[in-house]
């Protein structure tokens, strides 16, 4: 692992952390607006590293960071926490939508810092602009070695499967020397100056033998190429199509040369970023919700991957397989694809949180929402108040959910370590 991805995997690293922090800082500024108590606030857990008293609250660092807390008195009718002048600013004893809005501010602080980092992105870095690539120069990104010439889905995966070099015929364009950074200028000797016209002259040559021109460091380079037929999905499809709803109908059978296309890039700028960065947030939700459904389903996959098996690149990752990712995306100067993945991450970490489960936050609204539907319903009834929670009650739960986070953690660990998802380009 060379040093520049070591620097990416340490500069996501504390992304996250900085994550963790403002998410702790959204509790803790929730619960002072409303007048609650708090006594701490603290980065990571175990031994105190430093720290300093500000008013009534400590703020400090401690040796192991992997979490924060914010401390705020009477979190439940349970605690022994309270004085009694501070009874009346013990948290229980405000009203549901108060308690509500301190324990969700921490997942809205994921969501708003995954929203700005979006926002960034879309409006200052330059990103690819697939609606100008038809009329784009031929100039080529990459060059695959071989060429998959049938159509073929992996049902495990969901995606096209790859072509095996050595399995798989070479591709033309590998055959006759073609490399990045080339420019296409003509195809069966008619001059070509756009990629939109060079991918049907090709598409159309299935079969054919013709003759390639191209320029490298401004010397002129020619070859005769033939152009093996494959089945491809016609371009009268939908783009956005999943892979696995592509039909034999919407098939057909074309030319393929084995290049893909260096695309143009745009900066949308701050007012054009703000819509771009909303479309993806709503993606990015609607993905986390799909995720966290499929959960369950992965773990075999995950099993799997860590005793030989192929790593499903939709399988989990871990909070370490993900700063890996994140140093490799920055080793390749994909930074835009680096702060993308931040804010995914910010996205799923507010979404299970608010997951109603102990002890999660969304287990503690929950709670205090099923306290004040079923007083609702006593004093409907006529009958008196059952009152709080007990929580000491709900332990087990919290263990066995505890428990199986635990174990979930680990094993996202551990296939990250000994069979890491690969990055695919």
């Amino acid at each position: 692992m060379d040093a520049l991805t070591l620097v990416g995997i340490a500069l996501f690293a504390v992304g996250i952390l900085l994550s963790i922090s403002l998410h702790e800082a959204g509790h803790l500024g929730a619960a002072k607006a409303f007048g609650m108590k708090a006594t701490r606030y603290f980065i990571g857990f175990g031994p105190t590293l430093w720290s300093f008293k500000r008013g009534e609250t400590e703020y400090g660092i401690k040796a192991a960071p992997l979490g924060g807390f914010v401390k705020i008195i009477g979190m439940t009718p349970q605690d022994d926490d309270t004085t009694p002048e501070d009874e009346h600013r013990a948290m229980w004893r405000f009203p549901v939508w108060k308690r509500t809005v301190v324990m969700a501010a921490g997942s809205v602080v994921h969501f708003v810092l995954g929203f700005l980092i979006l926002w960034g992105v879309f409006s200052f870095a330059p990103l690819n602009d697939y609606d100008r690539l038809d009329t784009a120069p031929p100039t080529v990104a990459g060059v695959a070695e071989c060429v998959n010439l049938d159509w073929e889905i992996d049902p495990r995966t969901g995606q096209e499967v790859p072509c095996v070099p050595g399995r798989d015929p070479a591709s033309a364009a590998a055959q006759i020397g073609l490399r990045p950074g080339d420019t296409i200028t003509a195809f069966a000797g008619q001059p070509v100056t756009e990629w939109g016209d060079l991918t049907e002259r090709i598409r159309a040559a299935g079969g054919t033998t013709a003759t390639l021109t191209w320029e490298r460091d401004g010397r002129t380079h020619s070859a005769e190429v033939t152009l093996p037929t494959a089945q491809r999905v016609r371009q009268d499809i939908d783009p956005n199509t999943p892979v696995t709803e592509v039909t034999e109908a919407d098939l057909e059978e074309v030319g393929v040369l084995g290049i893909t296309p260096v695309i143009p890039r745009t900066v949308n700028g701050p007012i054009a970023g703000i819509g771009e960065a909303a479309s993806q947030t709503a993606y990015m939700f609607e993905g986390t919700v799909s995720a966290l459904a499929r959960l369950p389903e992965r773990v075999p996959m995950l099993v799997e991957a860590i005793f030989g098996g192929e790593r499903d690149p939709e399988s989990p990752v871990s909070v370490v397989g993900a700063s890996v990712i994140g140093g490799e995306l920055f080793a390749r100067g994909e930074i835009p694809t680096f702060l993308v993945l931040l804010a995914a991450l910010n996205f799923f970490v507010g979404v299970f949180n608010l997951l109603p489960l102990l002890p999660l936050d969304g287990g503690h609204i929950a709670i205090a929402w099923f306290e004040k539907a079923r007083s609702w319903l006593y004093a409907r009834l006529g009958r008196p108040d059952p009152g709080r929670v007990d929580y000491y009650k709900m332990m087990p739960l919290t263990y066995v959910v505890i428990f199986i986070m635990a174990g979930f953690f680990l094993l996202t660990i551990t296939a990250d370590i000994v069979n890491p998802i690969r990055l695919p380009f």
